[in-house]
């Protein structure tokens, strides 16, 4: 061949894809929306219910008053003796637990194991600390021991009193989230020197990017904490811990093979850790079996380093170890905060309040996505819902960025299977709407 027709030639071919911003936009403009459209409603549960969520201590605290509150009175009955008369009134259930009240107007909580009783609830009862009067008795909920309202609206936020299959909802949103806030970022980065409409749809359009964008960090903060909590995402999440050896420290119960036998008590072990300065409000946790050490764990969520526990022999009252939260590992105390903050315990009504406001804008953004998704709507040929971005976008990218692409997605879909399978449905759905589309044009 030619010099002339190598030139010829090569001019002939087509030229290869370039990857610009007006290649990819089209993807993500799809992208974004397909994702907003169906995920919308689990992300829109999720906000409602958090956003119920949030402000439960408060409303426990007035709802279940006579079981956490008691007059002011002088005398304290020992916690030995306050545990006794919990004991009385369970005869059926095993001591996991004893919170004594932090001030001189909260009851002693007794915890128990107690058989019939759903995986992750206990019984409690509430105990004048003055009187040894019984104030109530209710199944609480989780490691906080919520009351019955914080629990059922909790199980309402994670699975919508479903169960385990509601789970996946929860999962499904957390997993989704992520991916529509970034690629509404990355739409807004590629668009933000463009003037804004002025029409109805344009103002909601500019109301949907800057709260989006105002939001973006927190809603990506909600998405990471969340998939620690899911069923599959959060099996892969703390399998990743522990191979990193992130995970949260515990302190050691183990005694000596020697050492002597007998029961100091409840208030010996407590005054023993008190004046090693393990400051209150506290729970003690006897020894699950003979041989091991009662464990005094602080349970304050508000400040980022009360976490601290200690062990202590049940017979000499001795402290056997001691874990600081100051020695935990960075991912650990990152992951106390981040579960806590998901949470709105930490910094008390300060979290409260931003939870609160990033949960409105959630709403919001949500919304104004759908009533976009509506003046979409073709105004003739019968159309009822919005009209979606042209498909086919994927074609444009080059392969060597498609590519890497993909690995990417298979890899994230493997560890966040809930992501992997909606998206894999999402696809597949696509492609039987377009080629029943093309059977029609035909």
């Amino acid at each position: 061949m030619s010099v002339d027709q190598n030139e010829e030639h090569a001019a002939e071919a087509p030229a290869q894809p370039r990857f610009t911003w007006a290649a990819v936009r089209p993807l993500l403009v799809r992208l974004h929306f397909y994702a907003g459209v169906f995920v919308g409603p689990f992300l829109l549960a999720a906000a409602v219910t958090g956003l119920a969520y949030i402000w439960t201590p408060q409303l426990e605290q007035a709802v279940y008053d006579r079981e956490l509150h008691v007059p002011a009175a002088p005398g304290v009955v020992s916690l030995d003796e306050q545990t006794a008369i919990a004991k009385a009134a369970v005869p059926d259930g095993t001591v996991t637990g004893v919170r004594p009240g932090p001030s001189a107007t909260d009851t002693t909580q007794v915890i128990f194991d107690r058989p019939g009783l759903e995986p992750s609830y206990h019984h409690t009862v509430f105990v004048d600390p003055h009187t040894g009067e019984i104030r109530g008795q209710l199944e609480t909920y989780g490691s906080s021991q919520a009351m019955p309202v914080r629990g059922w609206i909790d199980t309402l936020h994670s699975s919508l009193q479903l169960g385990d299959f509601g789970r996946l909802y929860s999962e499904l949103a957390a997993s989704w989230l992520w991916i529509v806030v970034l690629a509404g970022i990355a739409l807004w980065i590629g668009s933000r020197k463009r003037n804004a409409s002025r029409s109805a749809r344009g103002r909601l359009l500019s109301w949907h990017r800057t709260t989006g964008l105002v939001i973006a960090a927190g809603l990506l903060f909600l998405s990471a904490t969340g998939l620690t909590w899911s069923e599959h995402a959060g099996a892969s999440v703390s399998e990743l811990r522990a191979e990193l050896d992130w995970t949260t420290p515990s302190v050691s119960t183990a005694l000596p093979a020697a050492a002597p036998q007998g029961e100091a008590g409840l208030d010996a072990v407590r005054a023993a850790t008190r004046q090693a300065g393990l400051s209150g409000p506290v729970e003690i946790r006897p020894p699950a079996k003979p041989g091991k050490a009662y464990v005094v764990a602080q349970i304050g969520r508000s400040w980022p380093t009360k976490a601290d526990s200690m062990a202590v022999d049940p017979a000499t009252a001795q402290i056997t170890d001691t874990l600081r939260f100051a020695d935990y590992s960075l991912a650990a105390k990152l992951s106390r905060w981040g579960i806590d903050a998901h949470m709105g315990l930490l910094f008390g009504v300060a979290n409260q309040i931003v939870l609160t406001a990033l949960a409105v804008a959630l709403v919001c953004v949500i919304v104004w996505g759908y009533r976009m998704w509506w003046l979409r709507r073709p105004t003739r040929g019968g159309g009822r819902v919005g009209r979606p971005p042209a498909r086919g976008a994927w074609r444009r990218i080059p392969g060597r960025v498609l590519a890497p692409v993909l690995v990417v997605t298979a890899v994230v879909g493997y560890y966040l299977p809930v992501f992997g399978l909606s998206l894999l449905a999402f696809l597949v759905a696509d492609l039987i709407v377009g080629i029943r589309r093309q059977e029609v044009q035909a």
